[in-house]
Parts: structure tokens; sequence; C-alpha cells
């Protein structure tokens, strides 16, 4: 077990983030992506103890959404109960290599149920897609980055299985997080880009085993470069300026 890191140390952190987060309303919601963001990136590091009432006041909102926040985020495997309270995990090694197991899993076999559909069924990843190239010309990572879970969140919804498209839903923040960490590691977005047109030409057509294989490539990518960012960073985490946190 990680040695417990006094809340104190990493107060400023998160509560000159929370100050500058816009208010969402859900009120949870907005609690527990912030934290999650804030674990995933490094800023709250395994071991910090999270205080119900000092999120409360950090947040201001009562300490039921704080607590909706932090089952949510148990549930998530990023934080766990003990018995003097809420403290992170953080994600260990195990826990990327899962999460990618199990994005490979769910998204081969949405992909699987997109073969074959009509060509007027893919709009939604084609306008997905049309901001990424738009994004990646800009260099906007950010906004790459939105464009790149539409455009992986639109065959979940063509699959037309409501229960696949659940499990993705609930680990698409999660992914969204990783990937603003995984997207630091690419200096040109345009060959991400690319690898996504090949990616809908092949599930459009129709070519089972060429998609999932480029799909298991892609998803692997970037499960390597989560791995090297980790091992970069997450062992040493940084403080993010409030401006960083504001945007």
């Amino acid at each position: 077990m990680d040695k417990e890191v006094a809340v104190s140390q990493v107060a400023d952190t998160w509560r000159s983030s929370a100050m500058t987060a816009h208010h969402a309303p859900a009120l949870g919601r907005h609690v527990v992506d912030h934290l999650r963001r804030l674990i995933i990136v490094g800023d709250l590091p395994s071991g910090t103890h999270l205080v119900e009432s000092q999120l409360s006041e950090t947040f201001d909102v009562s300490r039921g959404p704080v607590r909706d926040a932090l089952r949510q985020l148990e549930t998530e495997g990023l934080v766990e109960s003990r018995r003097r309270g809420v403290f992170v995990i953080g994600l260990s090694i195990d826990g990327i290599e899962e999460l990618y197991s199990l994005r490979q899993l769910i998204e081969a076999e949405a992909m699987n149920l997109c073969l074959g559909r009509e060509a007027r069924e893919f709009d939604r990843p084609r306008q997905a897609l049309a901001r990424m190239e738009d994004a990646a010309a800009r260099q906007d990572s950010a906004a790459f980055a939105e464009a790149d879970l539409d455009f992986h969140s639109s065959f979940y919804a063509l699959a037309g299985h409501g229960r696949l498209e659940n499990i993705w839903h609930q680990y698409r923040p999660t992914f969204a997080d990783m990937l603003s960490v995984t997207n630091a590691e690419d200096r040109d977005l345009a060959p991400t880009y690319r690898d996504h047109v090949d990616l809908l030409d092949r599930v459009a057509s129709g070519q089972a085993t060429a998609a999932i294989d480029l799909l298991r490539e892609h998803i692997d990518g970037s499960r390597r470069r989560m791995l090297t960012a980790y091992a970069r960073h997450m062992c040493t985490p940084r403080r993010t300026t409030t401006k960083e946190l504001s945007e």
C-alpha cells in the first residue's frame, strides 16, 4: 500500500482547480468529473486523503454530491474506502492494462455489429472525422480528443446493443481523461486522424478482419502511450496551474 499523503500537501491543487471549474447542473457529476481528471493526470497522487467536509467546502456543494462522487470513483477503482476515510488509489499499471483490455473487447464487438450497415448510417462517424481533421490541422488536442471519442461512441450507438453502449458510456469519462494524457505523446495528430479514416473505411465496406485488426492496433498504440506517460509523469505528480485547470 502506498504511503498516505496528507490532504494538506495537495489541497491547494484541487482547491484552486475546483474554484475555477464551471458549475454543472448535476453537482455530483461536476465533482466526480473534476476529481477523476485530477487523479488520472496525477495531480491527486495515490494516498491522498479525500475529506468530505473539505471537498464540500471546496466545490461549494453539500456533502451529498461529494458522497455520490466518491462512491462513483470507488466503483471506477480510482479511490478506496478505509477505516480512516476515502483515499486515492490512482491508476496503476495493472489498472491501465485492464481498462485497455476491456476497451479492446467491447469495441471489437461494437464494430462487428456495425459491419454491413448502409452507407448513410455512418454519417455520425464521418461528421466526427471532419471535426478531427479540422482539429488536427489546428493542432487543437482538446477538440481532437472530443471528436475522437465521439467517433468511437458513434459505433456503439450504431451497433444497437444498449448494454454494450452503457458500458462504454460508463467508462468514456475515464478514457477521455486518459486521452488527454496520451495526446500529449503525439506531436502530430494527422497520423491518428488517418488511422480513423482507414478504420471507418474498413467497417463501412464490411472488411471484418481488417477492421478489427486496425482497431486493436489503434487501441494498443494508445495503451503504450499511456504507459509511457505514466512511467514519465505519473510516478512524480506535477502541480497544475490554475489556468490549466480552468480550461
